[in-house]
């Protein structure tokens, strides 16, 4: 009996350390109830302690299997095949409290802005879109989307937001930096995330899948991959089949599925990708060319690298179903640049290095569009490694060099309107994560 004792204890502080970063903490105390049960029934029947040692294995097995235990650490996103864990969307106004509670605070907000605004129906409007934007946010939400090419990338429709409604956590190589700031550049406020170590998002490439943000790799552990859940970064039991420390790009794909991981360097640069699907499953295949730091963007909503670091090359790739293809040159030896894709099918890339003229820095605002490469405008600052972010009608670009956070306007029409600079980062960033989000998060 005392070792069947031991093994409990051990077991419970086990539990309640898994449970600390869980979401899923109602499901999982219904789930130990029942292995408590399980246990009760097996052991009662027990005369030696043989029978004892056996129950108290089932038990351990069992509460492991639970949302939240050993198997499932942060709950059912880790185990949605789990009895429990089923049709969690299912009437999910009537049984599911974390949609009840994201659906009641996006209500109580649109409530909050409908009855400040003045008689003008532009302000209506604005209120009722920044709901929408809540809403999306909220589990079991589906989010109107366009499906695309033969390799089922999708995107998402981009409704107009305005920037003072905007709010983007960002993410630096320190984590204790992370801050989160408003479109319009009114607040950039400290914001704490939890992570094993204070440099673990350093280099790392990021991508949304099933709604959550991702990281995968950097200099911290190359083959990484890490959720951010509430306001901590999980790392996940799945692992990159490479070790990617620096230099790679990670894109989200199939209507945020799946995330699309390629090139960067650990002991050689790279030339394979990766797809992850949210669980263990991690499939690799090889990329015609290296593109180190070439970042990953959609050009006709098919996934899309330019340029490199290390070759210093002006080659621009799409990946189709049947590999990889070429497109047109880049005018410059480019990398450490960012790509973004816009609605009507061309894709923008921002700042970077021009190796052609000594690594430069460079401002240029480039758009890749009919199979032509045009130079529509300039950043403020030049810069290179930053992040962008398209949210609404507005590129956000956060430099690493210069520190500058600069928005880029565009019409309807998705011309270039405007660029302006809204305020700076508190450090030499270079590529932080970045993640729309909902005022007030992790503050």
């Amino acid at each position: 009996m005392p070792f069947l004792l031991i093994i409990l204890i051990n077991l419970a502080q086990a539990s309640l350390r898994q449970r600390d970063s869980c979401n899923d903490q109602e499901i999982s105390n219904e789930c130990l109830a029942v292995c408590d049960a399980d246990y009760f029934d097996c052991s009662k029947n027990c005369e030696n302690s043989d029978c004892l040692r056996k129950c108290a294995e089932e038990v351990i097995a069992c509460e492991n299997s639970c949302p939240c235990g050993a198997d499932c650490p942060t709950g059912c996103v880790d185990c949605p095949e789990h009895p429990l864990c089923a049709d969690e969307c299912e009437d999910a106004q009537l049984n599911n409290n974390d949609y009840k509670i994201c659906v009641n605070e996006a209500i109580y907000e649109l409530d909050i802005c409908l009855k400040t605004c003045p008689p003008e129906i532009g302000c209506h409007n604005s209120c009722y879109e920044n709901y929408t934007q809540m809403l999306f946010l909220c589990p079991c939400i589906e989010q109107e989307t366009t499906t695309t090419t033969e390799i089922s990338t999708t995107t998402t429709q981009i409704s107009p937001i305005e920037p003072s409604d905007v709010f983007i956590l960002v993410i630096p190589s320190s984590v204790d930096k992370s801050y989160l700031q408003s479109g319009d550049g009114s607040s950039q406020i400290l914001a704490t995330i939890n992570a094993p170590e204070n440099n673990y998002a350093e280099h790392a490439a990021y991508a949304l899948v099933n709604g959550k943000l991702h990281i995968f790799g950097g200099r911290y552990d190359g083959t990484k991959i890490a959720r951010l859940d509430d306001c901590t970064l999980n790392e996940l039991p799945a692992r990159l089949n490479e070790e990617r420390d620096y230099g790679h790009a990670a894109l989200s794909i199939e209507n945020e599925k799946k995330a699309l991981i390629c090139f960067g360097f650990s002991s050689d640069f790279l030339k394979t990708c990766e797809f992850f699907d949210g669980s263990t499953t991690v499939s690799t295949f090889s990329a015609d060319s290296t593109h180190y730091h070439g970042g990953l963007g959609l050009y006709k909503n098919q996934p899309a690298s330019v340029g490199c670091g290390s070759e210093q090359h002006q080659k621009g790739e799409t990946l189709s179903a049947t590999g990889w293809i070429a497109l047109p040159n880049h005018p410059k030896r480019i990398s450490s640049h960012s790509l973004v894709a816009l609605e009507n099918q061309s894709m923008l890339l921002i700042g970077g290095r021009d190796h052609g003229n000594g690594g430069a820095y460079e401002s240029g605002i480039w758009q890749l569009k009919d199979e032509n490469w045009n130079q529509i405008g300039d950043l403020l600052q030049a810069d290179y490694q930053g992040s962008a972010i398209y949210i609404g009608r507005s590129i956000y670009y956060f430099g690493s060099n210069s520190k500058a956070i600069e928005r880029l306007d565009f019409t309807e029409t998705e011309d270039l309107q405007t660029v302006a600079q809204i305020g700076n980062q508190q450090g030499s960033y270079f590529l932080p994560v970045l993640f729309q989000t909902v005022p007030n998060y992790c503050i």
